[in-house]
């Protein structure tokens, strides 16, 4: 049987609508991990969904917890030979809630929909539709091949969409078990619907409040204005401190000196596209002179993601006692994530708000991650990806948006080379949440490839042979 064969066959078994029966019956399950009354269902997807079908492919399973997480994880393994390369898969079983009264007439999030040429279902893109491709594509070249021709482990977690709290604690305690030479995982989007991608890391990111706390209770205008000070005037002014009118980062410590020339060169031909639903980029905001790709997959963002003062609904005439602002720093490789915040309380107090109180939030800190564009392993899962669908890959030094990608690297010492399945307009997190149907299907077809090759015998050296 060929590599040829091995594709073909995951054409035809998407072609036939084996593939959408299957992922049709993932999304039914409503694993929403904000939501408590949902554990059962958590733990159902990994039990009666996922297990089976890794099972069914000769792994032997075993259910992990940690103290830390809500939720169990399904860890997987199929071992041919220690001499061969063992590669770490990874996806996430869980979902954002489903909004379901939000959704388009004719749509729920719990049933596959198709309508307008798109397939319609809470998860489908982040991320059950993901690594339901990549497990299905492990299974068609064990099929094609009689074996994968390389050692196979896969974590899925249920945690992800509440900060994969317990991941870290989870890959520490059991680093020998998922023990590897490189991680292949599919999450995020591409850089558009019609070109295969791949990114190796992920931005870092922090939330944190910005608080002015100025007396206890509000004071009529007419009265006391001009004579007490307004927390929302000064938390404007202390933001304005921040970033530039167009969006420029001020705290030179919360970006890096320079954009590598390995990560310009890997960016030179990639262009941001959202998509007809996605917004129009707008050429002057955000650091000067760099691409727009450059700017979202090799520089850092601040963004204001919430504000607060006074009553906003019914608003009186009275100066509100307290401001409040939901922030964000989204940053990559090369700068120092231990001096965000100390970094931050520095420029405040020098530029004259030391009133203002910096508080971090419970959503977990990523960290920024990016392996070398030149690496071996990158220009060999970039040839297989250009050797199926005939397309240059867009390579991308770091996905935009943040992963847990640093507990891969730092923690398991990993390379982590990630082929996304979505695309930047699918709607991920909101209603009407959605993939283009052909996607899916050079998806399945490039995850076929790229593990047919894995399992060739002409892959860079295993840096750890067992």
């Amino acid at each position: 049987m060929t590599r040829a064969q091995a594709i073909a066959q995951a054409e035809q078994c998407f072609d036939s609508g084996a593939f959408r029966t299957l992922l049709a019956r993932r999304l039914a399950l409503p694993t929403e991990s904000q939501n408590p009354e949902r554990a059962a269902v958590l733990a159902d997807y990994l039990e009666a969904e996922i297990r089976p079908a890794f099972e069914a492919l000769g792994f032997t399973c075993r259910t992990l917890t940690h103290p830390k997480a809500l939720a169990p994880f399904l860890y997987a393994e199929r071992i041919e030979d220690p001499d061969l390369p063992t590669v770490l898969g990874y996806g996430h079983g869980d979902v954002i809630r489903g909004l379901e009264r939000e959704w388009k007439e004719g749509l729920s999030p719990w049933a596959l929909t198709e309508a307008e040429g798109r397939w319609y279902g809470r998860g489908i893109a982040d991320n059950k539709g993901q690594h339901s491709i990549n497990m299905e594509a492990l299974r068609l070249v064990l099929e094609t091949r009689g074996k994968l021709g390389f050692n196979a482990k896969y974590l899925i977690e249920m945690g992800e969409e509440t900060g994969s709290m317990g991941l870290r604690e989870l890959c520490t305690e059991h680093r020998d078990l998922m023990a590897a030479d490189l991680l292949i995982a599919s999450d995020g989007p591409r850089l558009s619907a019609n070109r295969p991608t791949i990114f190796l890391g992920a931005r870092g990111s922090l939330n944190f409040d910005l608080t002015i706390e100025a007396r206890a209770g509000g004071h009529h205008s007419g009265n006391w204005g001009g004579l007490i000070s307004n927390p929302g005037l000064q938390l404007a002014h202390a933001i304005a401190s921040i970033a530039t009118p167009n969006g420029q980062i001020r705290i030179p410590e919360w970006v890096p000196k320079e954009l590598p020339p390995a990560v310009r060169r890997a960016l030179a031909d990639c262009e941001v596209d959202g998509g007809a639903d996605g917004p129009e980029i707008e050429p002057d905001w955000g650091e000067p002179g760099l691409s727009p790709a450059e700017r979202v997959f090799g520089w850092c963002s601040f963004e204001v993601l919430a504000y607060k003062t006074g009553n906003p609904d019914t608003p009186v005439n009275a100066i509100p006692p307290r401001a409040w602002a939901r922030c964000q720093l989204r940053f990559v490789v090369g700068v120092d994530p231990d001096d965000l915040i100390p970094a931050l309380r520095r420029h405040l107090d020098s530029h004259g708000f030391p009133m203002v109180q910096i508080s971090l939030t419970r959503e977990t800190m990523f960290r920024a991650t990016r392996i070398d564009p030149d690496d071996a392993w990158v220009r060999w899962a970039v040839a297989s990806l250009e050797r199926t669908s005939g397309q240059k890959t867009a390579l991308l030094p770091n996905l935009g948006g943040s992963l847990p990608n640093d507990i891969f690297t730092d923690v398991l010492g990993l390379k982590t080379i990630w082929v996304p399945h979505s695309y930047p307009g699918c709607s991920q997190h909101a209603p009407n949440e959605h993939l283009p149907p052909e996607l899916l299907r050079q998806g399945l077809s490039l995850m076929t490839g790229l593990y047919w090759d894995l399992g060739a015998g002409d892959t860079p050296e295993i840096r750890n042979p067992r």
